[in-house]
């Protein structure tokens, strides 16, 4: 895949190679010149949210919940294997609407530049992709990692084989603390994008190693990369803001045009590129007659 302008611009021709050869890469704060100030105030939005959501329950970042916590309706999830133990995750969704700094977050011009060198760009230049969802996982210490088989899954995996080189969705994943694997980082195959296919248990589990990094980093992986997670041993949170991707061709997760436009979506340090993430000018999915329609001529 040829190398878009901002790629050059940006000198992230390295991260763009990851993402082309091991199907992953790990761009570091001090590349993406995000502020520790805004991903503390991520932190602390996440966590305000979490006791709120969970009829009060305390978290902290060294911590974890301070509170005991149950299931009413555990989560059901085809990734989870029979053997999971009980979730010690939780997903908070929406996180455009939360706040500015995850709008702000995620018009970062790094992160958009290697989203665009896997989707790439259309014939006039504007963008191929679109926002699918805005979320986060909260997790904590527990055995919980979706079993033997790591939760090892394709993005795009719902979309009909065969799949080309071009990604039908992506992931930008921002760690908002340290990523280890006991700390329960992101579990993936390096390469196993090249094999545009479902994961093969239990090799795939064999092959997985975790994504580690610094907080602050963002890691991008494209819809085709075989991924996963750890379960987290140690002590405290892991918390991360994830902004999902797909082809504009692809059925969205949250359906932005309806939830976004009463929001306050252009508050933001790039209300054009916002607006185009969310699809605000898309021709599809229409909501009324949106094609010319000629008009019974009336006698002048």
């Amino acid at each position: 895949m040829s190398q878009s302008d901002p790629i050059r611009d940006l000198s992230l021709e390295k991260y763009a190679l990851e993402l082309d050869t091991e199907g992953l890469t790990i761009v570091p704060p001090a590349v993406t010149g995000v502020d520790k100030k805004l991903f503390d105030q991520c932190s602390e939005v996440l966590l305000d949210k979490f006791t709120e959501i969970t009829g009060g329950c305390g978290i902290t970042l060294e911590d974890g919940p301070t509170d005991e916590l149950h299931w009413p309706n555990p989560p059901r999830s085809p990734l989870r294997s029979d053997d999971a133990p009980e979730p010690t995750q939780m997903l908070i969704q929406q996180l455009l609407q939360l706040d500015r700094c995850f709008r702000d977050l995620f018009v970062n011009p790094v992160t958009d530049a290697l989203i665009g060198h896997l989707f790439g760009r259309g014939p006039d230049g504007t963008r191929n992709w679109r926002f699918s969802s805005t979320n986060s996982f909260v997790k904590w210490q527990g055995e919980y990692g979706y079993g033997k088989h790591l939760g090892l899954h394709c993005d795009q995996g719902a979309n009909p084989l065969p799949w080309g080189h071009t990604a039908l969705t992506a992931n930008a994943t921002w760690a908002l603390t340290e990523y280890t694997k006991e700390d329960g980082a992101l579990a993936y195959v390096p390469k196993s994008h090249k094999s545009n296919a479902h994961p093969n248990h239990p090799f795939a589990a064999s092959r997985a190693v975790a994504a580690e990094c610094e907080p602050g980093s963002v890691i991008i992986w494209p819809g085709t990369t075989w991924h996963g997670a750890f379960p987290k041993k140690t002590k405290g949170l892991r918390l991360n803001a994830v902004a999902y991707y797909r082809h504009h061709a692809v059925l969205p997760q949250e359906n932005m045009k309806v939830t976004m436009r009463d929001q306050p979506w252009d508050d933001c340090d790039d209300p054009d590129t916002m607006k185009e993430l969310i699809g605000f000018a898309d021709v599809f999915p229409y909501e009324k007659q949106n094609q010319p329609v000629p008009q019974l001529k009336t006698a002048a």
